[in-house]
């Protein structure tokens, strides 16, 4: 039997705010256990929810950046549950009326295809506190930091096929909150994290199979991994005549494996009701259009902008438009060089190759923007060789200054005087008389080849100083 996977993620996005959203307490990460949990976050008897507008702000401005329906009247209720990690004994969430309705969002492919993604909703919501095991010896520690800290869940249409494009979606989702700068979208600090629902159906056939959901998967690579394994978990219930259960799963990293926690809820079991202490939220047209014009140019536009503007192909245009800062980078970098190819090749291989070795962010990088389109600017002007651009920037991440500046200290302009190049072409010619001979021997389709022999001894005699275009035209000269 061949099984198609259908996929639909929600997407936990801590929205940033200074405060929480029904309190004033900090949303600091990393602070001490219960330091930033006041009377309203405890559930204190007498203590009422304001709403923080910031919230409602940034839900909107995610509504408008995937072209979504704004709810101009949305409603909070109550999600009533226990744990322990919930002092009220509910959530206050929105079910009927969310404050963003449906919508669609383009994600990108390796291959460079796009794909639109449909969105249900995207609803506010208040971040339960965290529970924790580790240290307390068969006991459980409750840090109600978290509690209150104001959650944006968006919903995804069950549109995914595949781990890739589950992946591509929430990479593409991260750029965008970013972008609009409503989240760091930090996954390792739980800024976002995703539930993944997932089922499988005969392929060809309409009818959707009973789902499993994997809570709180917090990386990329963790919810491709949890994907594929549950896709071979359903696969040998369904093969062997079982049938899946309808349960909420936990993905165990350290296992590779996904595990039951419990059957899954459906939307009765929370016993939803309108929160009775919070007033809906009415916004008006001028408050959305207000917001309207705040909006960056967003990644999608952007990327099409790249591939139209500097004629990237599609995958270039995707890395480099991923992230703002990234896009900014790059676009100095054009400007100070006037190459965007050369420029879209430096900055994605070099410049993030190193940085990941380094274990360091682009605003940490030792090479600014400017100085990188110094160093391209000495390539296009036959300065320096790429080959010899490679040590000039080990250089300069190392501190040793601009690109002229390594350059002149360690003597390594390109030598394009002809009549020097000319001596060291004739001296290896005069030196290599079984290569001339096996070269004027050789078919046209050889010649190419076993040029670069020749090629590779003039820049060997030049210390890789040679100007490599014109030691081509040099040797085809006297070769011929």
């Amino acid at each position: 039997m061949q099984w198609e996977t259908v996929i639909g993620l929600e997407v936990h996005l801590q929205l940033a705010t200074v405060s929480k959203i029904f309190s004033g307490s900090a949303t600091t990460f990393g602070a001490e256990p219960n330091t930033q949990a006041s009377a309203v976050d405890l559930a204190m008897p007498g203590m009422l929810p304001v709403l923080n507008e910031q919230a409602v702000h940034f839900a909107v401005l995610f509504g408008l950046g995937i072209g979504a329906e704004i709810g101009m009247r949305s409603v909070f209720d109550r999600k009533n549950y226990f744990y322990p990690d919930l002092p009220k004994g509910y959530q206050i969430s929105q079910f009927q009326h969310p404050i963003v309705g449906t919508g669609t969002f383009e994600i990108q492919l390796e291959d460079g295809s796009t794909r639109d993604i449909g969105i249900t909703r995207a609803h506010l919501e208040e971040d339960a506190g965290k529970s924790l095991h580790e240290d307390f010896h068969g006991q459980t520690g409750i840090d109600l930091n978290r509690a209150g800290t104001p959650l944006l869940e968006i919903v995804s249409e069950p549109d995914l096929r595949s781990a890739a494009e589950a992946v591509a979606y929430l990479k593409a989702m991260h750029s965008l909150v970013t972008y609009l700068g409503i989240s760091d979208g930090n996954m390792a600090e739980g800024s976002m994290r995703c539930d993944i629902n997932i089922s499988l159906r005969p392929v060809g056939t309409e009818t959707l199979g009973t789902r499993a959901e994997i809570k709180n998967v917090n990386s990329f690579r963790f919810v491709e991994k949890a994907i594929h394994h549950e896709f071979a978990r359903q696969a040998d219930i369904l093969e062997d005549g079982g049938k899946i259960v309808q349960e909420t799963r936990l993905y165990d990293a350290d296992k590779d494996e996904t595990r039951s926690m419990r059957s899954k809820e459906v939307a009765n079991d929370y016993r939803y009701f309108p929160e009775p202490d919070l007033l809906p939220i009415v916004i008006e047209d001028d408050y959305v259009e207000a917001l309207r014009q705040q909006l960056p140019e967003l990644p999608v536009q952007k990327r099409h902008r790249f591939v139209e503007q500097y004629a990237l192909g599609n995958y270039d245009a995707n890395v480099l438009a991923s992230s703002r800062e990234l896009a900014d980078y790059f676009e100095a970098v054009v400007a100070g060089c006037g190459d965007a190819k050369i420029a879209a090749n430096w900055v994605q291989g070099d410049l993030l190759g190193q940085l990941n070795r380094s274990e360091l962010s682009l605003g940490a990088s030792p090479v600014s923007a400017e100085a990188l389109a110094g160093l391209i600017t000495r390539i296009l002007d036959n300065s320096i060789s790429g080959k010899i651009a490679k040590q000039v920037f080990e250089a300069m991440w190392q501190g040793e200054g601009s690109a002229d500046e390594v350059i002149a200290a360690r003597g390594l302009q390109q030598v394009s005087d002809s009549g020097e190049l000319e001596s060291m072409v004739d001296e290896v010619i005069a030196g290599s008389a079984a290569q001339v001979e096996q070269y004027l021997a050789a078919d046209e389709g050889k010649r190419k080849k076993l040029v670069g022999y020749f090629v590779g001894q003039v820049m060997k005699l030049s210390k890789g100083q040679a100007n490599p275009k014109m030691v081509n035209e040099l040797l085809a000269k006297k070769l011929s």
